[in-house]
């Protein structure tokens, strides 16, 4: 049992509490607010007025399957033999020894989605993770939370130089077109009871985003391929994300008007490629001034895991308004993943995840003071000697 008094506690969802405490015991939230009962047993940390948020939430990283530090040897998060391939997870590419994970705690960072990368325009299963463990699969929060999809430079780079399709932006449009239809034609089959339906993994895995039990995970940095990526999910009629969405700030208003959610960044990455040159750190304050549903993002190992708060800092400074900057990597991150019943605010019966603040988590002098997870210490700053 372990309770945290004296804190200003952002709770996300019902406002903040001036010198509120918060009760946590067998890895939920069991009471919070400024008059909490704290029974004789328990471990007792007081803040000292320091902050409380819940743990942050990254929706779009690959820690873990990028390793940092590692060439080839660490890289197991694009399988590029082939520009479609639903039947990979990246469940089967995770090491938990990464250092990415450590980071994560460092930076108040809790709940991490992990995809495949972006060379293939179908890439694969992703999941949600807790960022403490040794074992991946007791680390994992839900899976598989969505299928990675591509558009862009990056397959039509991978495979192009192969001199195998896609080639371009046309080709890469209608190998996912191509799979979908797949997708739902093995569905029909499969409904109809048609004698020649049999399983196939690949086909299997796509028929998820065809019932919508997941959504498709779109890359797409330039505005054509973000309208690409919307003109085929409306085709499809699928659940989709946007992720990335570099030039979502030239075309927020159909963003809004196709009610697509974005999952903005890396923020303050440089421009490395031709799709990346209109990057700005307004596109998130952009999309929320506009009305749309916001996550803000890493792209780990692009933006390392304890900078996360930072690039939300710089996306504050131009214009984003800090309560919606919370919930871009709170709440909103918790719902976009399908995990917000049991992450993204502090609420009695959710899991017991937060991060304590020597003060503005937003601002660089502030430091993290402790990560818990599921109710345990997972980080605490004074154990480094500092």
């Amino acid at each position: 049992m372990l309770a945290i008094t004296n804190a200003k506690i952002y709770t996300v969802t019902d406002g903040v509490i001036e010198q509120g405490s918060i009760l946590m015991q067998g890895g939920k939230i069991t009471a919070v607010g400024k008059s909490v009962s704290i029974p004789a047993e328990a471990q007792v940390i007081d803040a000292k007025g320091a902050i409380i948020t819940p743990g942050f939430i990254d929706e779009h990283t690959h820690v873990g399957g990028w390793e940092e530090g590692l060439g080839w040897e660490g890289a197991d998060f694009n399988e590029w033999t082939d520009p479609v391939t639903p039947h990979v997870s990246i469940l089967d590419g995770i090491n938990p020894a990464d250092i990415g994970f450590a980071d994560a705690r460092k930076g108040g960072v809790t709940t991490v989605q992990i995809t495949p990368g972006s060379s293939n325009i179908i890439g694969g299963l992703m999941l949600a993770l807790k960022t403490s463990g040794t074992i991946v699969d007791k680390m994992v929060l839900k899976y598989p939370t969505g299928m990675k999809s591509a558009l862009g430079e990056n397959p039509k780079s991978t495979y192009g130089s192969q001199g195998k399709a896609p080639a371009t932006r046309m080709g890469s449009a209608a190998l996912l077109r191509e799979a979908l239809l797949s997708g739902k034609q093995y569905v029909a089959k499969q409904e109809r009871g048609d004698k020649d339906w049999k399983f196939d993994q690949k086909l299997d895995n796509l028929a998820k985003v065809i019932r919508k039990e997941i959504p498709l995970r779109i890359h797409a940095h330039r505005a054509d391929d973000i309208l690409t990526a919307i003109r085929i999910g409306k085709e499809f009629d699928i659940n989709f994300t946007i992720e990335h969405c570099t030039e979502g700030h030239l075309i927020a208003d159909e963003i809004v008007k196709n009610n697509v959610t974005a999952c903005v960044g890396p923020t303050i990455w440089r421009r490395a490629k031709v799709e990346t040159k209109n990057i700005s750190p307004t596109t998130a304050a952009v999309i929320t001034r506009a009305g749309g549903k916001v996550a803000i993002i890493t792209d780990h190992n692009i933006v390392p895991q304890h900078y996360f708060r930072i690039a939300v800092g710089v996306c504050i400074r131009e214009g984003m308004p800090e309560e919606e900057a919370l919930k871009a990597i709170t709440i909103n991150a918790a719902e976009i993943i399908g995990v917000a019943d049991r992450v993204g605010s502090l609420e009695v019966g959710k899991d017991a995840d937060l991060a304590m603040w020597s003060g503005d988590p937003f601002e660089p002098l502030t430091h993290c003071l402790l990560t818990v997870i599921d109710g345990e210490i997972v980080y605490q700053r004074c154990e480094e000697g500092k």
